[in-house]
């Protein structure tokens, strides 16, 4: 399984609003410090922002900041929350599902059941855990 880019910038993008809690940051910032486009990452941060999870402001001034400390973000929601289908596999989605032999086979239920602990995995850490040393993860996560 491999996570889309959407959800890879919006949890860089919570990690670096994390490293930096009490600062207003900007979309310009963020999208400066990873090398990523800042055209994309306005998408991101508008749907970060429609989640609830980042406070926005425009105008001077104005930037984003997470909506609540970093501790209280669990890193398995945040996966779920911005990862707009978990499907594995064709069969996860009943509506586009033309798999033959559904009925019959049982693979769906380990995955489906592999996906559940990665998810379970992921919530016994908290978005403060994947920057616990902020000056540290902020120099290295710059583009080079």
């Amino acid at each position: 399984m491999q996570l889309t880019i959407f959800t890879d910038y919006g949890l860089r993008s919570l990690m670096y609003l994390a490293a930096q809690p009490d600062r207003i940051c900007s979309v310009r910032e963020i999208s400066e410090h990873y090398g990523i486009s800042r055209n994309h990452l306005v998408k991101v941060v508008h749907r970060l922002a429609q989640l609830g999870l980042i406070h926005s402001r425009k105008g001077k001034g104005g930037g984003i900041q997470l909506a609540k400390p970093p501790e209280k973000f669990l890193l398995g929601n945040l996966v779920r929350q911005l990862e707009p289908n978990m499907n594995l596999v064709e069969c996860f989605n009943q509506n586009t599902n033309t798999c033959k032999v559904v009925s019959a086979c049982q693979l769906k239920y380990y995955l489906f059941e592999a996906n559940e602990s990665f998810i379970q995995t992921l919530n016994r850490h908290t978005l403060a855990d994947a920057v616990t040393d902020k000056t540290l993860f902020l120099a290295v996560s710059r583009p080079e």
